[in-house]
């Protein structure tokens, strides 16, 4: 166990980091960001910041000797560097990276736990496109296999003609059906280094335009009956990666049961609600967990209640936000407002 005093790495300096240094705060521990951008607003909560590239070495290696525990805010830090670093130092470790990074492997990795992706298919090269139509149907999405997150580095692919002109980055892509589904859903989850589960209630969310907009508790009757067999599928991946952290999968819900999406290992914005909505929130719990701590209570503290992200230039609004007395307002910090970027979130509960 971490005593408190001591100092967590953060890799990434966006608003999970900054939302885990407040928490790690709040237990007594200091936090040490490491981020390539010069100005992060994980920084302004946080004892200490390194600007330094992720393959900068040496840079890396001064960072983590002044550290007891790293662990990450985003799935996209390159595993290569850390390999160099202290096994035990990072949580969750870096196989979790490796599986996430990578799409076609992250879904044939859920396959072999037993879990159900959509019918999907590897594309390397423009000439596999075509014929992963043919072979999976359409319509479909082309995603890139590596990076892209809110919606970006995804092509919607409705029948053959659609291929035309589109170029398979360098890196690959993934090719997956469509899913007739009911609604969406997510599975939070927490796993201490004892291997002691924890799962917060799963809300329903709504994507706009590739981005997380909105969540909502309780979820409709078909999340319930389906988020079962989901929390299973997310404590076999946990168990298989030997996780330590918070965990997310996220799932459709149709009638032939839950389509798992994909995972984050990490916090997650489908998880904000539990800051005010659950007697733990997803942040600390991911704080105890790395530290060696008990897990706390996951319950929600209510029945009800709605986390809406506040995005694009109409979110800095505060006055707005403030007008409504049931709303917990965060604004993580960020500058220019534009389209697309999420800016903060509001939770209303009860």
């Amino acid at each position: 166990m971490l005593e408190p005093g001591s100092t967590i790495g953060i890799l990434g300096g966006g608003q999970l980091g900054r939302m885990l240094a407040m928490a790690a705060a709040q237990l007594g521990y200091r936090c040490h960001i490491y981020a390539p951008q010069k100005d992060c607003v994980a920084a302004e909560v946080s004892a200490s910041f390194t600007s330094a590239e992720w393959h900068d070495r040496e840079a890396l290696a001064a960072f983590a000797q002044g550290c007891e525990v790293i662990t990450y805010e985003f799935e996209n830090v390159p595993t290569e560097p850390l390999l160099a670093l202290p096994a035990d130092l990072l949580a969750p470790g870096p196989r979790a990276l490796e599986v996430a990074q990578d799409r076609v492997r992250e879904k044939r990795f859920v396959e072999n736990l037993g879990g159900r992706p959509a019918p999907f298919a590897a594309v390397d090269h423009d000439s596999d496109l075509v014929p992963a139509l043919e072979r999976i149907g359409t319509p479909g999405i082309l995603k890139t296999r590596r990076d892209g997150y809110d919606g970006k580095g995804q092509w919607t692919i409705t029948g053959a003609a659609d291929a035309n002109g589109i170029r398979v980055p360098h890196t690959g892509a993934v090719y997956e059906r469509k899913v007739a589904f009911e609604c969406e859903f997510s599975v939070v989850m927490a796993r201490g280094r004892d291997g002691a589960a924890r799962f917060w209630d799963s809300t329903r969310n709504r994507h706009d335009d590739g981005i997380l907009a909105h969540c909502e508790l309780p979820p409709p009757a078909i999340v319930n009956a389906q988020v079962g067999a989901a929390r299973d599928l997310a404590e076999k991946v946990a168990t298989a990666l030997g996780y330590v952290g918070v965990l997310t999968l996220e799932f459709f819900a149709t009638e032939d049961g839950p389509v798992f999406n994909e995972m984050a290992p990490r916090v997650h914005n489908s998880g904000h609600w539990t800051i005010e909505g659950a007697v733990t929130s997803q942040f600390e719990n991911h704080i105890r967990a790395i530290c060696g701590l008990p897990l706390g209570d996951t319950g929600s503290v209510a029945h009800r209640m709605v986390m809406d992200n506040l995005i694009g230039p109409d979110a800095l609004d505060i006055r707005r936000h403030c007008s409504d007395p049931t709303a917990h307002v965060h604004l993580y910090g960020k500058g220019e407002a534009r389209a697309g970027r999420k800016m903060g979130h509001v939770t209303r509960v009860g």
